[in-house]
């Protein structure tokens, strides 16, 4: 049995196609953008010598890797509005939630970035009259960045990913727009190999950038 393509039909509704990219590029750098804060607090949380910062850091991370992100998403759309009594736009709830869910992660590499550096140089530091912030600041973080930098990296390119989920709660990305389009063609096989094509074309580049970038600070080590 053949298959006739035709991507032409599919291809006239390209404009969907560009504005749910747009609307997933902007998911992706926004959720990284309050991750990266949500996972440096968690990450000071889980180091703080407060046990009760300590354990409301655990809690919240361990909600957050061991439920699957599509399952937060239909919570904090569905359930969550009736705690607070409130509705909650699907753009809102979609972006709070990719946000706490990649905090999550983030927090963890951080944290085992910190741990990895040899605590003989933090107590070098206060031997030379550093305060412990000193020494984090100076001596401690820029090595742990460095070294959590290729994790952060894939955690980054795995989160846009991550955003075709929002189409499940009418988010307008590129996963919904092409659902969109194959309701307007029946053809869905078109319209999900173009959805497929373009999430290859933004995701190869930085799945390769990252790769470049590991292998230049395996050798600068």
């Amino acid at each position: 049995m053949s298959y006739n393509w035709d991507f032409h039909s599919v291809w006239q509704y390209y404009d969907l196609f560009l504005w749910g990219l747009w609307i997933s590029v902007v998911y992706t750098f926004g959720s990284i953008f309050f991750g990266v804060i949500i996972g440096f607090l968690t990450c000071a949380a889980r180091l703080s010598h407060w046990r009760v910062l300590n354990v409301i850091a655990r809690v919240y991370q361990e909600i957050f890797r061991c439920t699957p992100l599509l399952v937060q998403l239909l919570w904090f759309y569905y359930a969550f509005p009736l705690l607070i009594g409130a509705s909650i736009d699907n753009r809102v709830a979609g972006m709070l939630t990719l946000s706490l869910y990649v905090g999550a992660f983030y927090a963890e590499i951080f944290r085992g970035g910190i741990v990895s550096i040899d605590r003989g140089q933090r107590e070098a530091a206060a031997a030379i009259g550093m305060s412990p912030w000193q020494s984090m600041k100076r001596i401690i973080l820029p090595q742990a960045l460095k070294r959590v930098l290729p994790s952060f990296i894939n955690q980054s390119v795995i989160q846009f990913k991550n955003t075709s989920l929002v189409s499940v709660i009418s988010v307008a990305d590129l996963a919904y727009m092409a659902a969109v389009v194959n309701g307007q063609t029946y053809r869905p096989l078109e319209s999900y190999t173009v959805m497929a094509a373009l999430y290859i074309l933004m995701l190869l580049p930085l799945t390769q950038a990252a790769d470049w970038i590991e292998k230049r600070l395996r050798v600068s080590d």
